[in-house]
C-alpha cells in the first residue's frame, strides 16, 4: 500500500488560511473588548482597503514596499540565514537613491535617471549587507547580532547626514530639500491617464511593477540557477554543502548581497515615488515586517506576494478603522502581531490536525475508488 504524500496545497495554502483565520478569530474579540462590532470592523477595514480605487492604490502602495522586504528575509532564509537587517539596509538604500535625484535629478533625462537610482539603491543596500556578511563568513560573527547592529549604525548615520549634511540652510526639519520633479516616479493615475483610463489618486507608482520584477527574478535564481542550488544546499546542510565542495563564505556572501539590495530597492517607491526627499525614519518599521511577510510566504515569491497583500490590507484598512472608530491607529500593529503569532510561532499548531483530516479524506476516497 502506497503512503499517502501531503500536498503542498495543504502545508501551504490551507493551513495558512486557518492560520489567519484563527487570528482574526482572536482578533475578534479584541474588538469586543474595546466595543467594537468584529462584522462592522471586518466589513470598514475590507472597504478601505479594497472598496474604492484609492483604498486599492493605498493597498497596493503598502504592498509594494512589504514585497521588497519580503523577499530580502526570503533569500537570506534560503540560505539559512535570519538578515534582521532590512530596515538598515532599506535605510541605506535610501542614501543612494536620494543622491542620484539630488544630484543628477534636474541633469538627466528620466529614462537615464530611473535605473541609476534602481542601481544606486541596490548597491548602497547590498554594501550594507555585505559586511555582516563578511564578518559571518570569514570571522564567525553571528549574522543576527551584526545585522540588528548595523540597523542601529544606519539610523546614526542617516540621522548625521539629515542634520548636518543634506538639510537646506535655515530649516529645521531633519529632512533633504525636494528633489528635482523630474526625478519622480510615475504614479499609477498619471500612467493610466495616458491610455484614456482614470484611476484615483494613490500613492502607488510604477515601482510595483519593479517589485513584480524582482519576485519573478528572485524566483528565476533560486530555483533556476547554480547560485540558487548553491544557497539552498548550504540552508539545508551547510556539513553536507562543504562535502560537495560548495564555498560556505562566497554563499553567505551572496544571498546576503542580494537581500540587501533587494531591501535597497524599498526607497524607490517612498522616497523616489511618494516623498521625493529624504527624511527621517521614512522606513518606519517596513524592514521588520518583511520577516513576517517571508514567514507567512514560506520564502517563496508567490507567497511573499500574497503576504504583501495581507499586511497591505491590514495597514490601510487598519487606517480606515482608526479614521471610523476613533481607535488608535496602534491596533494595526496588534492585528500584524495576532497574525504573526499564529503564522509564526504558533504555525505548527494546527498542523497535525489538518493532515489528519487530509490523510482520512484521502484513504477513504481510495478506498471508494478500489471498491468501485
Amino acid at each position: 500500500m502506497s503512503q499517502v504524500r501531503i500536498p503542498a496545497w495543504v502545508s501551504v495554502g490551507v493551513l495558512s488560511a486557518v492560520n489567519i483565520l484563527l487570528a482574526f478569530l482572536v482578533s475578534a474579540i479584541l474588538f469586543y473588548y474595546l466595543d467594537i462590532n468584529p462584522v462592522d470592523a471586518a466589513k470598514i477595514m475590507w472597504y478601505g482597503a479594497f472598496g474604492t480605487g484609492e483604498g486599492v492604490g493605498f493597498t497596493l502602495y503598502y504592498a509594494t514596499g512589504f514585497i521588497f522586504t519580503g523577499l530580502s528575509v526570503a533569500v537570506a532564509f534560503h540560505a539559512g540565514l535570519f538578515n534582521i537587517g532590512g530596515e538598515g539596509q532599506a535605510y541605506i538604500g535610501g542614501l543612494g537613491v536620494g543622491l542620484v535625484c539630488l544630484m543628477l535629478g534636474d541633469v538627466l533625462p528620466f529614462a537615464l535617471l530611473l535605473p541609476l537610482s534602481i542601481i544606486a539603491g541596490g548597491l548602497f543596500g547590498a554594501a550594507w549587507a555585505f559586511i555582516p556578511a563578511w564578518l559571518q563568513a570569514k570571522r564567525g560573527s553571528h549574522i543576527v547580532i551584526t545585522t540588528i547592529m548595523f540597523n542601529f549604525i544606519a539610523a546614526s548615520l542617516m540621522a548625521y547626514l539629515l542634520v548636518e549634511v543634506f538639510k537646506p540652510p535655515g530649516s529645521m526639519a531633519t529632512e533633504s530639500k525636494v528633489f528635482a520633479e523630474a526625478s519622480w516616479l510615475p504614479k499609477m493615475s498619471g500612467l493610466a491617464n495616458l491610455f484614456g483610463m482614470e484611476i484615483p489618486n494613490s500613492p502607488l507608482n510604477i515601482s510595483f511593477f519593479w517589485a513584480l520584477i524582482c519576485a519573478a527574478l528572485v524566483w528565476v535564481i533560486i530555483w533556476h540557477t547554480r547560485w540558487g542550488y548553491e544557497i539552498r544546499s548550504v540552508g539545508a546542510s551547510q556539513s553536507a554543502s562543504a562535502y560537495a565542495g560548495i564555498s560556505y563564505p562566497k554563499v553567505v556572501i551572496l544571498a546576503m548581497v542580494i537581500s540587501g539590495m533587494l531591501s535597497g530597492f524599498f526607497a524607490l517607491n517612498v522616497l523616489q515615488g511618494e516623498l521625493h526627499q529624504i527624511k527621517l525614519n521614512f522606513v518606519e518599521g517596513f524592514g521588520f515586517t518583511g520577516i513576517a511577510v517571508a514567514l507567512m510566504g514560506r520564502n517563496h515569491p508567490v507567497g511573499v506576494i500574497i503576504a504583501s497583500l495581507l499586511f497591505g490590507f491590514l495597514y490601510q484598512g487598519g487606517a480606515e478603522l482608526s479614521f471610523e472608530f476613533g481607535v488608535d491607529r496602534n491596533i494595526v500593529v496588534v492585528l500584524q502581531g495576532l497574525v504573526i503569532l499564529f503564522c509564526g510561532a504558533l504555525e505548527h499548531m494546527m498542523r497535525p490536525r489538518i493532515e489528519q483530516l487530509y490523510l482520512a479524506f484521502a484513504n477513504r476516497s481510495a478506498a471508494q475508488a478500489k471498491g468501485v
